[in-house]
């Protein structure tokens, strides 16, 4: 039987049921510089590994016939078990655990999230299979976007791939990262970007009575004071895209009707009865842990699984101190006053910050300081006084880790991520919450010790 320590040169394939998760797989996987190979069940599987053996194997556990688990047990007997990373869904996630018994390397959870796709590829097949970009290589920026830590920029080269492709989109992230911007660079750089309008919609800031019109349209007469037809935000992204804002905070009454139109791909009016065909790309967004309200039953699986075909995780502004003073400056100039600088205390004040608000928050602490200042010096105590009193925290460091006060910092983050790792079993989303950082911050330090390790650094 063939070891996953054989390092093989060969494509990867992906095993999926489902027509859409293997275009979007393929998509992504051929644009990080993959050949890529599908197969839609366990059968065509086994006949694909035998004509074509593959340098890793994605394998889904839940599919009809020959299901995740029941081909690797035939692999392993035949001899020829290529490295499998098996591809599963939050609540499957006991299914992985014993599919990794029978010899799978690791597991994906679905929806995909990009930042643990590249991971995965990167951990698996060390950096061989994937033909990365250069590491300044980014979509075309519209002016004034910011973008100097590596994280954001990450973030970017995510979006742009994800932009390619028809899959719907969601954006994790705090309240005051700019997941609307980023839904915007989404259209920018799609193919639709030319073929229709971007319409984003603040689903928190609809009353909740006037949603269900606001986004499907209503037609005249449907209740008191409908006078005239009107169209919905779904039928004025058609040929664009649709941006749903905080879509943590839709109704559940609303979501099997929001539910059926990203199925249908039909929207009808209220009042009316008949559909109307519509052509539009989704973007979601939220700060909410939708995985939990699922749990909880206040927000629908099915929509879910629906909706986050594809993740990214928007870092938060303390993790991205290298965007703080450009930022700032921006702001600055924004607000009218571009002639203003920031004197060296400010800029402490502005780094030190834990700017739980994130770039919303350091915009008003901007336009606050741009009033204040009478000359062409923003000092500290043009900041707000609340700025001045916080201070940014990072990983939290376990005390029986710390051997020394006089190691260096980075050493001392590492041996919290890696004991955090270790408390978890591997498991990277409950080390980042234990850490109090965000997913993507501890993929992309984990990154950094591989490479580390690779050129023979400590």
């Amino acid at each position: 039987m063939s070891g996953h320590g054989t390092r093989r040169s060969g494509p990867i394939l992906v095993v999926d049921d489902d027509p859409g998760q293997r275009r979007m797989l393929r998509g992504l996987l051929e644009d990080l510089g993959c050949e890529v190979r599908t197969a839609d069940d366990g059968h065509a599987a086994l006949q694909e590994i035998a004509a074509h053996p593959p340098a890793l194997c994605l394998l889904d556990v839940r599919m009809p016939g020959l299901d995740g688990p029941s081909t690797l047990r035939l692999l392993r007997e035949r001899g020829d078990l290529p490295p499998v990373v098996v591809m599963t869904a939050h609540a499957d996630l006991d299914d992985a655990v014993d599919v990794l018994k029978l010899g799978a390397l690791d597991y994906l959870r679905k929806p995909i999230d990009l930042a643990s796709l590249e991971d995965l590829l990167d951990g698996v097949c060390g950096g061989r299979v994937v033909a990365r970009a250069p590491a300044d290589e980014l979509p075309d920026l519209p002016p004034g976007l910011v973008a100097e830590s590596p994280l954001i920029r990450d973030v970017l080269r995510e979006l742009g791939r994800a932009a390619r492709s028809e899959v719907p989109v969601l954006l994790l992230g705090e309240t005051g990262t700019g997941k609307d911007v980023l839904a915007g660079l989404v259209h920018r750089w799609s193919p639709r970007a030319d073929a229709g309008p971007f319409v984003p919609v603040n689903v928190a800031a609809l009353p909740e009575t006037l949603v269900e019109s606001e986004l499907f349209g209503v037609a005249r007469g449907a209740y008191t004071g409908a006078g005239a037809a009107r169209d919905g935000r779904f039928q004025a992204a058609d040929g664009g895209t649709l941006f749903l804002d905080e879509l943590g905070e839709l109704a559940l009454d609303l979501q099997p009707k929001l539910l059926r139109v990203v199925e249908s791909r039909q929207v009808v009016r209220l009042g009316e009865s008949n559909g109307r065909q519509i052509d539009f790309r989704l973007v979601s967004a939220t700060h909410r842990d939708l995985e939990r309200m699922v749990e909880e039953g206040s927000f629908r699986q099915d929509l879910y699984y629906r909706l986050a075909v594809l993740t990214v995780e928007i870092p938060p502004l303390r993790e991205r101190p290298e965007d703080v003073l450009p930022l700032a400056r921006r702001f600055l100039v924004e607000a009218g006053a571009g002639r203003k600088r920031l004197s060296p205390d400010a800029e402490r004040v502005l780094l030190d910050a834990a700017w739980p608000g994130n770039v919303r928050e350091l915009a008003n602490a901007m336009k606050r300081a741009a009033v204040l200042s009478a000359g062409e010096v923003v000092l500290a105590e043009h900041l707000p006084p609340a700025l001045r009193g916080r201070s940014s925290s990072g990983a939290s460091v376990p005390a029986e880790t710390m051997t020394s006060w006089a190691a260096p910092l980075a050493d001392l983050e590492k041996t919290a991520i890696l004991e955090a790792l270790r408390r978890t079993g591997g498991n990277r989303s409950a080390a980042a919450r234990q850490l109090g950082i965000s997913r993507r911050k501890l993929l992309y330090r984990l990154k950094e010790y591989r490479s580390d390790e690779r050129s023979g650094r400590d």
